[in-house]
Formats: structure tokens, sequence, C-alpha cells
């Protein structure tokens, strides 16, 4: 063969040789192309936690670790009507025993909680064993828990989150459970309850978280729901994850019937947590204490609110003596940031500042007349300041008339005072008359009501109220903010002003 013609045959075999490669290449891509895609259904449209098969391998780690409670408490007799038959009369044994005249008995309840401690803690609800003379605990049966029933004491107890923490003495170290974070968990993740319902003996129920962050009517409440079941004699019980961590304390039902219904509550652990260790701690619950009364603010106020631009942050209505008024917060600021936290809610704030240690200082930046101030706080205690009372202030100016915003306005007099209850340290104008056509009626303002405030300032006579307003139409403001008074009760108003 010519030399030529065997070049050309060689690059005819290479050509040949790259086109092929280059197609094994090409299909090779497509197919990785195709697994790929096919990966990523898959992993969409399968859950981080898929349902599993059966739930009886967590159920039978977790169970040595719930208990049943029995408490039992004295209960006064009743007694009958008296003087029918005189003492030492041969019919005196008869009126005592007749129905009505009972001595005192013992009444027992029953509840759930679990163990976190092999030496002895176990926590429950504070109304399972509220008032009770004695408090009984019984194990799950096997796995070394102890089989006879113990005698608990009371560590510590907190109404306000219905939590209360209990010690066993045992002659071993129980099998306990840890808490979870609850904050980690979403609407629609598996949980598990278990307890003693309906006075049954220890029983095992599952479900979905329904809802999270629900309010019931406790300043600090934030409970889970779930329609795993829960019924009474589940209260004080644990509800698990799929990981076997408590995340709740089963506490509440919705139910027309006392029966469950899929609308149950547990307190978040998130909430559990810091209560139980302050119990373990200190015997009671030491809640962080700013010292204001606060109400949400309501879409007419953003307005009439200089500087303001959402409803987001706490209104401050009375800064009473306390850590808040000795560092310099006034009525009518609005709270931006506690703590370097953003403040959504009244709800929110209280939360954080309960959840904050007694004595620390922390920066608290508000709103105040369009410009925002940060301020520095050393917190009390609000145990120790719940029944602390607002001390008087200073003295009214003399009487006057005026009609507004179909209001009719009166200076305070003594007599004022006398009537509607008005003490000494409240200052402003009495509410003598209003129009029920107005606007001010349909907000609920009525006769008797005290504007201490208009515009987030202080008022002291009608003309400070004239001026007030003159002052918002202005500066091109709609609504007038005014701060009511009724019965000691202070809360924010925003009234148009537009003529």
């Amino acid at each position: 063969m010519k030399p030529n013609a065997q070049r050309n045959q060689s690059r005819a075999i290479a050509v040949a040789r790259s086109q092929s490669a280059s197609s094994n290449s090409f299909w090779l891509a497509t197919l990785m192309a195709v697994l790929t895609a096919l990966a990523v259904i898959v992993m969409t449209a399968t859950p981080s936690k898929a349902r599993p098969d059966s739930f009886a391998d967590l159920a039978e780690q977790i169970s040595p670790s719930v208990v049943n409670i029995t408490t039992s408490t004295v209960v006064a007799g009743r007694t009958g009507p008296q003087g029918i038959v005189p003492e030492g009369s041969p019919f005196e044994d008869f009126f005592r025993n007749a129905p009505g005249n009972e001595g005192p008995r013992r009444s027992s309840a029953l509840g759930s909680g679990f163990v976190i401690s092999e030496d002895g803690f176990i926590v429950t609800n504070n109304h399972v064993i509220e008032g009770a003379d004695e408090i009984q605990i019984e194990f799950f049966p096997g796995d070394g828990q102890p089989t006879e029933l113990l005698t608990a004491t009371i560590v510590g107890t907190d109404p306000n989150t219905d939590i209360a923490l209990l010690k066993v003495e045992a002659d071993g170290p129980l099998k306990f459970v840890n808490f979870g974070d609850s904050s980690v968990a979403r609407v629609g993740d598996w949980v598990m309850a278990m307890g003693n319902p309906l006075g049954q003996g220890f029983s095992v129920s599952a479900g979905i978280i329904s809802a999270r962050n629900r309010a019931l009517q406790g300043t600090y409440d934030d409970y889970i729901q779930t329609d795993a079941a829960i019924n009474r004699g589940n209260s004080g019980g644990p509800l698990f994850n799929m990981d076997g961590d408590v995340i709740g304390v089963n506490t509440a039902i919705l139910s027309p019937n006392g029966g469950s219904i899929g609308i149950g509550f547990a307190m978040s652990s998130a909430v559990v947590t810091r209560v139980i260790d302050q119990l373990q701690e200190f015997g009671e619950t030491r809640r962080g204490w700013l010292g204001v009364r606060i109400q949400d603010i309501e879409p007419d106020m953003v307005e009439g609110i200089e500087g303001l631009e959402s409803v987001n942050g706490a209104l401050i209505t009375d800064v009473p003596d306390g850590p808040a008024k000795n560092a310099g917060l006034l009525a009518g600021d609005v709270i931006l940031s506690f703590d370097g936290f953003d403040v959504e809610d009244t709800r929110g704030l209280v939360r954080r500042v309960g959840n904050t240690d007694v004595d620390k200082t922390v920066r608290v930046v508000v709103l105040r007349q369009g410009k925002t101030e940060t301020l520095a706080v050393t917190l009390g205690r609000r145990e120790t300041a719940e029944a602390t009372a607002v001390p008087a202030a200073a003295t009214p100016e003399e009487p006057q008339e005026l009609e507004m915003l179909g209001l009719s306005l009166s200076e305070l007099t003594d007599d004022m005072r006398s009537e509607l209850g008005i003490g000494e340290g409240v200052n402003g104008l009495v509410v003598t008359n209003i129009d029920q056509s107005s606007e001010a009626y349909e907000k609920g303002l009525r006769s008797g009501d005290v504007i201490t405030e208009a515009g987030q300032q202080a008022l002291s006579s009608l003309s400070d109220f004239d001026d007030r307003v003159e002052e918002a139409k202005e500066a091109g403001r709609t609504s007038l903010l005014l701060l009511i008074r009724r019965d000691g009760q202070p809360r924010f108003v925003a009234l148009s002003i537009e003529d």
C-alpha cells in the first residue's frame, strides 16, 4: 500500500474511534442526567421522616420512664341539720349516720408523669397534684423499674404553666427520658403520647403535630396542638417525637363532651425545661420583670404614632415604680426590641422578659416621639413585684367643659374623683357624655373614662386636648392616639380627627 493511502486509512480509523468515544460519552452523560433527575424527584417526593411501619420499638424504648400518678386528698364531710336532737339522746346515733351527715372522706385522682433523671425527678402537671395530701407513683412494669408504689414529694410547682416537679426515692437508678427541642418541631411531624387515660393504665396513642404556638389563657402559654388521643388522666404525661425525646407535657383538651376529639394541647418543652431548671435549683420560679403595662398596636394606631411603620411592637400604657421607670421608659413608648430580639407583640415580649434572668441588664429599644432610643434596664423579679401597688402622684386642675370628637370632656374635680372612684394619682380629662353614633363610642369609650394622654403627651387641661388635636392636624395626621383609663386599667385608642 502506498504511504498516502496508509495515512488516509489511519486517519479514517482515528476519526471513527473519536466519533465512537464521543457517542459513548454523550450517552453516558445523558444517563447520568436522567438518574440525577430521578433521584431529585424521589428525594422531593419522600418526606424526611416517613411514617414508621410500627411505633412498637419506640414505645418499648420509652415506656419504662412513664409513670401513673395517684393522688389522695381529705375532703371535709358534709354536716346535716344541727340541734334536731339533744346531745346524749337515744336518737343521736341515728341522725349522726343519716344521709347528709358524712364525716371527712378521702378523695383520689389520677394523672400521668415521666422520669427525667435516674435519681428520681418526675415531671407532671400542677393540677394533677394540687392540694394532694399524698402522691403515689406507679411505674411501667418490667425493665428493672420499681414494682411497688413509691411516695413522691413536691419539689416545686408553677401554676402559670401548670407544671410540677416531684421527687421519689428508689433503691436503684431509674430509667429516664430527655427533653427535645420543641422549637424545631414542625406541623405534620409524627408524635406519640403516653399516659393513664381515664384510669385505664399505661396507654399509647400516636398522631401528628396539628399546630404550634397555641395560647389558651395563660401569660406564658406555648402549646403544641396534636391529634394524638389525649383524655382525662393523660394530664402530665409526655408527648414524644420520633427520636424518643419529650417535646411537650400533655395538659389540656378541647372537647364538648369531656373526651378526646383530636384537639389536645401539650406545653412545649421550650417552656417546660426552663421552669424545671428553676424548680430544681430554687424550688420556685424566678422570672424577669420589666415593670410596664402594655398593649398590642392596632392598625388604626399606626398612623397616629409618629415614626411607626407597622403594628409590630408593644405599646406602653403605664409605667409604675420598678425597673422600667428607673431606666426612663415612659407611657406612650413603643418597645421595638428587647435584649437584642425584635418585639412583634405583647405576648412575645411577656414571654421573652419572663425567660430572662432576674437582675440582668438588657437593652430596650423604644420609639418615642418619632425617634428611637436605647435604654438599659436591670430586670426585677416578677413573683416579688406582682403584689406591689402603684403609688399616687399629682393633683388635678380646675374644672371646665369641652365637646370634641363626639366626646363631652371635663377636668377632674374632687367630687368626680369620689363619685367615679378615681385615685389622686390619675390626672386628665373625664368623659362626662358621649355621642353614641360617634367613632369614640364604637371603639369602646364610655362616660366615666379618663383620658390621661393625647398624642402621647400628658393632659392637664382641656386646652391641652385642643392643642393636641390641632398639632396632629398641622402634622398631616388623620388620627389622634388617646390613653384611656377605666377602673385603673389603661389602654390606647386612636380616633379620627379629619374634618
